[in-house]
């Protein structure tokens, strides 16, 4: 069991920690306020972590710092995300101007304060944060709100052992993850060794290869995700990162009844049809799904026909022809992009032996075993980090 530190109860504001520095956007029609050498960033750069020169948005000049509402942030202080990304959190290793989407926390006393120790309860309290979050376009808190926060006072001693804790538990799911995308790389490779060049090999179009391309059904939801295998639909998230999520799912009403030839089932292949320019096209194979949950409108199912290994087509669609899937789709840059069906039903497929699919496939196969135990892994020291977060910094 990890030594945990005690605390006595004192807390304090995130206001009595320092001063508050709000930011600003540079004027893009000034473009002698950019290319020059001082780090500018929006809080898509937040991380967590520590952030340097490398990490900036983008590079003003002293022009710009001069004759817009940004500032230059010192160095070692904690910057916080009040709008767009309410709650990310970062300490900059450098000097650094920001967007006015952030407020820094800037002359904290390093004697007293460890800045990941804060920066780790803010992380914590992120989601209270969010929770408070006002605005009918685009939600944010004030820095009023921010300073309000509260956060045990502890020793430095203790403060360190903390971070020392917590920072050594993300270092272990750090190196998990990098064993996943290790084996993310050995299928890809396998299966480029296994194909070779697609231009050899007979094509059909997507419809052909699959007993049809349906959207879901988005009855009205309830806010919360389902209880265990009780009714539910699928959220977008649940196949946005490229891995099915069945939990990332809304509670179906008990006045709601399923829409039975919308559920979910083993080897169907999911894609998006609806989402901003990044995400669209992006697709999943469900290889177990605990049943009674349904897909959105805004994702289309396929199931592959003979000779189509669910596998290979899975994996041809997510990875070799997304780019391809992505052109098919409608829309602006800054808005939802949609891919029309009778677009992807012309997707061309190229067809190679059933036997060189099914070896692909048994060869996944054996990875996910390994993928299998490494998410494992992840989830049990997510965990711990999470009970360790809570009794550190929880009320």
């Amino acid at each position: 069991m990890t030594d945990k530190p005690q605390f006595v109860g004192k807390k304090v504001t995130i206001g009595e920690l320092g001063k508050t520095q709000s930011g600003g956007t540079p004027s893009s029609k000034h473009p002698e306020f950019f290319n020059g050498s001082i780090p500018w960033i929006g809080t898509t750069a937040l991380n967590g972590k520590f952030l340097g020169k490398n990490d900036a948005v983008k590079l003003i000049t002293e022009e710009a710092v001069a004759k817009s509402a940004t500032k230059i942030v010192p160095e070692k202080s904690i910057m916080v995300g009040i709008r767009v990304g309410v709650g990310k959190v970062a300490i900059n290793a450098v000097p650094m101007c920001t967007s006015q989407d952030i407020v820094s926390i800037v002359g904290i006393d390093e004697a007293s304060w460890n800045k990941e120790y804060i920066s780790l309860a803010l992380q914590y309290k992120a989601p209270l944060l969010a929770a408070q979050a006002q605005g009918a376009t685009i939600a944010g808190i004030t820095s009023k709100t921010l300073k309000a926060i509260e956060i045990p006072a502890i020793p430095i001693n203790e403060q360190n052992r903390v971070v020392d804790i917590l920072r050594k538990l993300e270092n272990q799911v750090g190196f998990v993850r990098k064993q996943l995308c290790g084996l993310d790389a050995l299928v890809k490779s396998r299966f480029v060794e296994i194909f070779g060049d697609f231009a050899c090999y007979e094509t059909k179009p997507l419809i052909k290869c699959v007993d049809c391309i349906e959207a879901g059904k988005s009855p009205k939801c309830l806010a919360f995700s389902r209880k265990m295998a009780e009714p539910g639909v699928l959220k977008l998230s649940a196949i946005s990162s490229g891995v099915y999520c069945e939990n990332e799912n809304k509670a179906l009403p008990r006045s709601v009844s399923l829409t039975i030839d919308k559920v979910v089932h083993a080897n169907d292949i999911l894609l998006s049809r609806k989402n901003t320019p990044e995400l669209v096209g992006r697709s999943v194979l469900v290889k177990h799904t605990d049943g009674n949950i349904m897909f959105p409108d805004i994702i289309f199912r396929m199931h592959p026909l003979p000779p189509i290994n669910a596998m290979y087509l899975s994996y041809l669609l997510a990875g070799p022809l997304l780019h391809s899937i992505q052109s098919l789709a409608h829309g602006s840059a800054k808005s939802m992009s949609n891919i029309p069906k009778s677009e992807l039903a012309k997707l061309s497929i190229p067809i190679p032996a059933l036997n060189l699919q099914n070896e692909f496939a048994n060869f996944v196969s054996q990875v996910d075993k390994s993928r299998f135990v490494a998410q494992q892994q992840i989830e049990k020291l997510q965990m711990l980090y999470d009970s360790l977060a809570q009794e550190y910094f929880g009320d």
